[in-house]
């Protein structure tokens, strides 16, 4: 642990370079010494003085930022919801899109998060439920990564908790394991229905690549009953609700005609329940309930299909490229998935 806060002394106490039947010989090959070192140090004062006059400039602003936040407040009094998520990843795009320098990335996300939910905090009420199974903490790590290490948390062993949490306002974002072809019971279904304050899809976990807890073996989707905005970079979920199971490739050229390229699709039905399917559908691109695209889907399909239901979505999380500083010449990436990785693609298959 010494050696890894104190990097340089403990290069320099190395076997290599101090033999163990010899104390540690001073002099100039430890660094300057007389006037040499008293220029170092007051390089040193200098630079360490202009540091502290940035920080200064920097909780300036972040008090000014607040200021506005507190306005915004004001105005945002009578919503039950603060949360606006596609703002937010609007902000993360639009900063790393300016970035240059050594300053990595994934970290400059990480403060801004932080920033974004310690304001949401005064805004209202927040805090998360998260699915907590028992082989993991997964998705504890995302949750906390995402929405702040200071944002109050409860634990879930049940996926449908976390949906009726959110949905009695118990909790204001619920976080879920993301979707997977061979799910036998996938907690998405308890979201097919127009009734109103029902949890939407929000966001995608993690948005800036995987830490390095426990939280780097999983992804997750938020949940929230708020709406969102187009970013220029999203994607969207809805449900087909039909009498038929439909084939993936049937299903794929359908959307592909209306433009809407399918990115994820699985289908569910209740075993011993009716005949009827519950197909989940991830599209690239901005998709709302007001869209006219989803009223085609129905005869474009040419079956008895009883009802299409928004899901939500989601801003794309950052690639590995886009998390990579353009200044890095170390050849190093950050370890992050991809948000279109092959375990989440659309099967070949019905």
């Amino acid at each position: 642990m010494f050696s890894l806060l104190f990097p340089g002394l403990a290069l320099k106490t190395t076997a290599s370079s101090v033999p163990h039947d010899q104390p540690p010989q001073l002099g100039p090959q430890h660094g300057p010494s007389g006037p040499d070192r008293m220029n170092v140090d007051e390089s040193l004062d200098a630079l360490r003085r202009e540091i502290d006059a940035i920080d200064d400039t920097i909780h300036d602003l972040i008090m000014r930022r607040t200021q506005f936040v507190e306005q915004v407040r004001e105005i945002k009094r009578d919503l039950r919801v603060k949360i606006r998520p596609s703002r937010e990843a609007e902000i993360v795009y639009r900063l790393i899109g300016r970035h240059h320098g050594p300053f990595p990335k994934r970290e400059l996300v990480a403060m801004w998060r932080q920033l974004i939910v310690a304001t949401l905090s005064f805004e209202g009420p927040f805090s998360v439920a998260v699915y907590v199974p028992p082989d993991g903490a997964g998705y504890w790590d995302l949750a906390r990564d995402h929405f702040g290490i200071f944002t109050p948390a409860t634990r879930h062993t049940s996926v449908r908790t976390v949906i009726e949490a959110v949905h009695r306002q118990d909790a204001t974002v619920g976080v879920l394991p993301l979707p997977q072809h061979e799910d036998r019971d996938p907690w998405w279904r308890h979201l097919v229905t127009q009734q109103p304050e029902v949890p939407r899809i929000i966001a995608r976990l993690p948005f800036a690549g995987h830490g390095t807890g426990l939280g780097a073996k999983v992804e997750a989707l938020a949940i929230c009953p708020v709406g969102l905005t187009p970013t220029g970079r999203d994607r969207s979920v809805f449900a087909i609700d039909m009498d038929n199971r439909v084939s993936v490739n049937q299903l794929t050229q359908v959307l592909r005609d209306l433009d809407l390229p399918v990115t994820f699709a699985t289908a569910w039905r209740e075993e011993q329940g009716p005949s009827a399917w519950l197909q989940l559908v991830e599209v690239d691109g901005f998709l709302d309930e007001a869209d006219d695209r989803l009223a085609q889907i129905a005869p474009a399909l040419g079956k008895a299909v009883n009802r299409i239901v928004s899901l939500g979505g989601y801003a794309k999380p950052l690639t590995r490229e886009e998390l990579g500083n353009r200044d890095d010449t170390s050849g190093n990436e950050p370890d992050t998935t991809k948000p279109d990785d092959a375990q989440n693609s659309v099967p070949d298959t019905a």
